[in-house]
């Protein structure tokens, strides 16, 4: 219904306020970065509300053709000059309330103010399970004059590699920027009850996040589709793997680990490889 503001980003999103007078980040299918962005954010997020992470909720918002011709500033940057946001079903996520100061970044002396501090690790389940190729995205609110703050998890657009729609696993991608939201990692408890969540999901879990996605944001490609869930469905069984690569990696992001769980766990590990094998 109304445009209020440009967002920062490479997606170049724009906050608009929908006729349910909520306001929404949205993004537009001819987004410099992909189409398939807007299919990423959508199944990436209804992974994580269903595996129980802070997420803004997602929806899919009709834009009109009048409110893009009526407001000059609905337009993407291209090079050499500028494109108007095309018209139709984009991806909108919903903002907080604007009475909340909202922060995309917090110095590390005030991230033990983070109440939900820990929903960091559990994060990595989804992002290591999504190969996440960038680093995680968060916000921060704050009621005014309040000192404590809430995170949750945004920008899910380059879940699955952004368009290419591959799993290229790299142990420092889809990690948080600070080592300091991990430090009270201390074994794989740490990160349920997403973890156990993520490896017993069946096909019809994954199929009912990737069901609401419109079908023009993936190129009407239903075999595109068929073979991204698939894929997330034999991968549930590699998250610990790509969780230990984190783990092990120049980062050592998990300093308080206890050595005696990492025994039991290279069992379980190797029964997941047994696992694979036999699937």
């Amino acid at each position: 219904m109304q445009h209020v503001r440009r967002m920062r980003g490479g997606s170049q999103a724009h906050l608009l306020r929908a006729s349910d007078g909520a306001y929404y980040v949205t993004k537009f299918q001819n987004n410099p970065q992909h189409v398939r962005v807007l299919a990423n954010e959508m199944l990436a997020t209804q992974l994580a509300q269903w595996l129980g992470l802070p997420v803004p909720r997602v929806e899919v918002i009709e834009v009109s053709d009048w409110l893009i011709a009526d407001t000059p500033d609905l337009r993407i940057e291209v090079a050499g000059g500028s494109t108007p946001c095309c018209s139709g079903r984009q991806l909108a996520s919903l903002y907080p309330d604007l009475e909340l100061q909202v922060l995309d970044y917090l110095p590390e002396s005030l991230l033990s103010r983070v109440v939900n501090l820990e929903e960091f690790a559990r994060c990595v389940v989804l992002d290591k399970w999504t190969s996440n190729s960038d680093g995680r995205q968060a916000i921060f609110t704050c009621r005014p004059r309040g000192r404590r703050y809430q995170a949750a998890f945004i920008d899910q657009g380059y879940c699955f590699n952004a368009g290419e729609w591959t799993f290229p696993d790299h142990a420092l991608r889809g990690i948080y920027a600070r080592n300091k939201v991990y430090s009270a990692v201390s074994g794989w408890e740490s990160f349920e009850p997403a973890l156990t969540k993520a490896e017993e999901a069946d096909l019809l879990d994954l199929w009912r996040c990737a069901e609401p996605i419109p079908p023009e944001w993936y190129g009407y490609d239903h075999h595109a589709l068929q073979r991204l869930v698939e894929s997330l469905y034999r991968r549930r069984r590699m998250i610990r793997d790509l969780i230990s690569a984190f783990r092990n990696s120049s980062r050592s992001p998990f300093p308080n680990w206890k050595e005696s769980d990492a025994v039991s766990v290279a069992c379980r590990l190797s029964h997941a490889a047994n696992d694979i094998e036999i699937r």
